[in-house]
């Protein structure tokens, strides 16, 4: 068998070959610049594997200060799952931890650049490599001033793996094959922002704990509605997202970027995400669903709306899968560089906005437990495209191109979502000490919580279940739970080591949204709770007005987190992926995929 370290040494060997494979260059392209990518040593025929992308990393790494390579954690097959961090002004020497202050770290903003989480998605990967080995030669160094960046260009790393011709049928190339949509568990990671069930999300969430990014770019491809834009994106879409982050997306910092793709050369065409409804979206089935552009879905299992929850600047990017798979690298590329530079322009109003949004009070108001789509616009343009069909030069199957082709219609616009139902944030949860799987997955997500000392008694908060029911059918490995039924005022007597969740903190928007019993992406909707709900007629969490800090505790500060278990706790059945029940209309709004 051949080792690990022969094989990283042979792609490190191959990477810094003296010419691409197709010999050929597009005009600034300097075939002297190395390393180069799997993707432009094939002439964009292959993507990166993930020796390659390992490979490159630590290239770029040992001839730049600028640049180092760290590990935010395991794919459920052990690899080790990289992110990259430049910095102009880093010192030589070791990065001990991604969450250390580098030099004035306090007065940048922090970017994480996340790409291949669907790992036959692969343009976001190359793109991320790419812009990485331009900025340790120099470009953009007046980033460094305002910006911290940080990339994790391969998180599905295991499914990155499972190359095959057929992985994405459809979208045009790389014709050598790409990975899949899932990780090896089965479970789609964009799905599992929330219930964390594997150890990519568990990774990956700890590192958005410990880093805490004020953004957040999640890249992507779309192979829905023949569109004629190059790219789409999305800000984060829960209702319940900070209004001044939502605001500030849809009304400077997205319409900017739009303009400066519009303008540059080559000029791309770019708006927000979405699908006519025979793409799939919210009934499609039914003719009676009005011609509009339908954005997809407002939960939080997906990770720029679960990024939102957080206080922070979620973005979506979605390249056009029928685009060449070499202008898909760069589409992506020219976003990434375009919304960054817009950060660099204003990163004081982007820390303001995030440090005002931590610091806002949400107990005693309403936020949404589930939501349907909202019309933003009553009249707006849209523009459809067309697509030509090819072969697949090695397996005969169709493969569709876009045209370059721009039809106009006007159409309402649903780009938004609203609450169909609200609940009041109280200023407290408490939450029994053995429920030890809520516990911990409120640590991996970085939620502050501290345990009574002492039994007392309390006016509290129950939920008296009326109704339970679960989907009849599995997705995600889970039949989702249903929960019907009210809070209602009740004295009881709280014992001494009741865990207490106070809501006067910045992840509070999360908090109500895993523990409130009706959420539509909580704890009770991923079977977390099942065993203590099992014949029960209370919701085992309570609620409290009284002020958590008037509870008495054991000395854990508030904001200190328990530790997380050790266990990833990944698990799915192949069954677990199907796109089934309720999620049917949404997948397919998001991603029309052949699974």
């Amino acid at each position: 068998m051949v080792g690990l370290a022969t094989l990283h040494a042979v792609a490190l060997a191959t990477l810094l070959a003296v010419a691409p494979m197709n010999g050929q260059e597009r005009p600034g392209e300097r075939s002297a610049v190395r390393p180069q990518t799997r993707a432009e040593r094939s002439g964009y025929r292959e993507t990166s594997r993930y020796d390659d992308v390992t490979a490159f990393l630590d290239s770029l790494a040992a001839g730049s200060p600028a640049l180092q390579v760290l590990s935010f954690g395991y794919t459920q097959e052990g690899r080790s799952l990289p992110h990259a961090v430049w910095d102009a002004g880093l010192e030589p020497g070791p990065l001990a931890d991604a969450a250390t202050p580098a030099r004035g770290d306090n007065d940048r903003v922090r970017v994480l650049v996340l790409a291949n989480i669907h790992a036959g998605e692969v343009e976001g990967k190359e793109a991320s490599l790419i812009l990485l080995r331009e900025l340790v030669a120099g470009a953009h160094v007046e980033w460094s001033d305002s910006l911290r960046l940080f990339f994790a260009p391969i998180y599905n790393a295991d499914g990155n793996e499972r190359i095959a011709l057929d992985n994405r049928p459809l979208q045009n190339g790389p014709i050598g094959g790409m990975g899949q949509r899932p990780n090896v568990q089965g479970y789609d990671l964009n799905r599992d922002f929330m219930k964390l069930d594997t150890p990519e999300a568990r990774s990956l969430v700890g590192l958005l704990r410990d880093l805490d990014p004020h953004v957040v770019i999640d890249l992507h491809t779309t192979n829905g509605t023949l569109h004629a834009y190059h790219l789409t994106y999305s800000p984060p879409l829960h209702p319940d997202t900070d209004p001044e982050i939502d605001d500030h997306l849809r009304n400077a910092w997205l319409p900017e970027v739009t303009r400066g793709m519009a303008e540059g050369d080559p000029a791309w065409l770019s708006y927000y995400y979405g699908n006519l409804p025979d793409a799939g979206v919210d009934g499609a089935d039914d003719a009676t669903v009005p011609r509009a552009w339908y954005t997809f879905d407002h939960r939080p299992r997906f990770g720029t709306n679960y990024v939102g929850l957080r206080n922070r600047f979620g973005v979506l990017s979605e390249a056009f899968a029928y685009l060449p798979f070499r202008d898909r690298v760069e589409v992506t590329k020219r976003f990434v560089v375009e919304n960054l530079d817009y950060l660099w322009r204003n990163a004081g109003e982007i820390r303001r906005i995030a440090a005002a949004a931590d610091g806002r009070s949400l107990v005693g108001t309403e936020l949404g437990l589930r939501a349907e789509h909202a019309l933003t616009r009553e009249d707006v343009e849209i523009l459809l495209g067309e697509v030509e069909e090819e072969r697949h030069p090695y397996t005969g199957e169709t493969v569709l191109r876009r045209h370059d082709v721009v039809r106009s219609e006007r159409m309402p616009e649903y780009g938004a979502f609203r609450a169909t139902e609200t609940e009041r944030v109280p200023a407290a949860y408490l939450i029994p000490a053995d429920l030890e799987e809520v516990l911990d997955r409120l640590a991996v997500h970085g939620i502050p919580t501290e345990p009574l000392a002492v039994d007392r008694e309390l006016e509290v908060e129950v939920f008296r279940i009326a109704a339970s029911r679960q989907a009849e059918e599995e997705f995600q490995g889970h039949r989702e739970r249903t929960l019907e039924g009210a809070w209602s005022a009740s004295r009881r007597r709280v014992p001494a080591d009741t865990v207490v969740v106070p809501m006067e903190q910045p992840l509070a928007r999360l908090a109500f949204l895993l523990l409130e019993p009706r959420s539509d992406d909580g704890l009770v909707n991923w079977n977390v709770l099942d065993p203590a709900l099992e014949g029960a007629a209370e919701y085992p969490i309570l609620r409290t007005t009284a002020d958590p800090r008037r509870l008495g505790s054991r000395g854990w500060s508030p904001g200190a987190v328990r530790p997380p278990t050790d266990d990833p706790r990944g698990r799915a059945s192949e069954a677990g992926y199907s796109d089934r029940d309720r999620d049917r209309r949404c997948e397919r709004a998001h991603e029309v995929e052949n699974r």
